[in-house]
């Protein structure tokens, strides 16, 4: 009689071969049956019994009891008697790494089965092919607090919310109507990663405004607002997500909300790197993307020529940017350009108190695919009011 206990563990292959023959009575009229060879059956077989071992089922072996769901068998010792009976038997088991990743798998798609997916969009019409619009976003420390009487002006998230969807759309108003956008987040767009107000890295006490929940809502909701402003007006949007030293975490699951949301738009396609360096290339245009709190400016274009040697092989006009300073800054270097952007959020009370100024702008910054820069656009919250 066939043993039902194998089902558990075959494919529907393996359940079909051993129906066969039970069916036929052995495995060479169970292969005539089927067509196949007969150590065809035999192979499949004994790996479903070999797997059925490892999980701590072989009747034949005196092994009856499955070990947990998540775990196979890694040793078994028997004691048996003068009679060949079994007295004791040990078994050990450890994590199986395969059906870990299965499950973990599994609970992801059960996660993201659940998320809104923007459907797929009419593409604008477009003039050029030659030009690439860039839209980076500096550090935007959204759910950050700051008060005019302290720091000389008001910082909230609907402040935040509201200057950044402004800025954005006169950006994209004025840009030309290139068929391929880039929109490059740098990192630190949320002000703080978890229920604490406070830096990843250091601990560091943070002003915050109200709760982590309404910021990650806020932080949503404004994304998906400024990459469908650029679908609006580009055929192809092509979005980079930096991690920061204020969002870690935060910048790893917006990237890939943001992809999952959009995976049915085909026009927007979203990195999900988790690496702090990302490279886009455009013709003969290298752009890459890193927050800036771990190396210095100086020693950008040597990591893009080291993790990039084809695409610098391949490029002229090739530019580093980075963020974490919060103004804007060019240094012309040995085989690219390292910029440094500004940031549209004001100063908290921390930065105030220590002196630092910045002009609060971004940027839109158009390249030709042959001759790099050609153009730059710029706002700033006074031409927003």
């Amino acid at each position: 009689m066939i043993d039902l206990n194998l089902k558990q563990w075959a494919t529907d292959k393996q359940w079909a071969y051993l129906e066969a023959v039970e069916k036929h009575g052995s495995g060479r009229k169970a292969a005539d049956a089927l067509g196949v060879d007969k150590s065809a059956i035999n192979r499949s077989l004994a790996a479903l019994r070999a797997k059925a071992a490892q999980h701590g089922y072989s009747p034949d072996h005196d092994l009856v009891h499955p070990s947990a769901p998540g775990f196979k068998v890694k040793g078994t010792s028997t004691l048996y008697d003068d009679g060949g009976n079994v007295r004791a038997q040990w078994v050990k088991t450890t994590i199986d790494q395969e059906a870990q990743a299965a499950a973990l798998q599994a609970a992801l798609d059960a996660a993201t089965a659940y998320i809104w997916r923007a459907p797929a969009t009419k593409a604008p019409k477009t003039n050029t092919d030659d030009l690439l619009v860039t839209y980076p976003i500096g550090d935007h420390h959204l759910g950050m607090l700051a008060w005019s009487q302290e720091t000389g002006e008001d910082y909230d998230i609907n402040i935040s919310k509201s200057v950044l969807r402004k800025a954005m759309a006169h950006l994209v108003d004025i840009a030309p109507a290139s068929r391929q956008c880039l929109i490059a987040v740098g990192g630190d767009f949320m002000h703080y990663d978890s229920f604490k107000p406070v830096t990843p890295t250091s601990g560091n006490l943070l002003d915050a405004d109200s709760r982590f929940p309404k910021m990650v809502e806020a932080a949503i909701e404004i994304l998906l607002d400024v990459i469908n402003m650029a679908l609006a007006k580009h055929e192809q949007v092509e979005v980079i997500v930096e991690p920061g030293n204020h969002d870690l975490s935060g910048s790893i699951w917006m990237m890939h909300l943001l992809a999952n949301v959009f995976a049915r738009e085909k026009r927007v396609r979203v990195n999900t790197s988790p690496m702090h360096f990302h490279f886009y290339q455009f013709g003969k245009v290298m752009i890459m993307t890193h927050h800036g709190h771990g190396v210095k400016p100086e020693q950008l274009p040597i990591i893009m020529a080291t993790d990039q040697p084809k695409m610098w092989g391949e490029t002229v006009h090739r530019v580093a940017w980075f963020f974490h300073v919060h103004h804007s800054q060019i240094k012309e270097l040995v085989g690219a350009t390292a910029e440094s952007h500004a940031v549209l959020a004001t100063e908290d009370a921390y930065a105030h108190q220590n002196g630092y100024r910045s002009k609060r702008t971004m940027k839109s910054i158009i390249f030709h695919r042959e001759f790099g820069e050609v153009a730059r656009n710029t706002v700033n919250p006074e031409m927003l009011a």
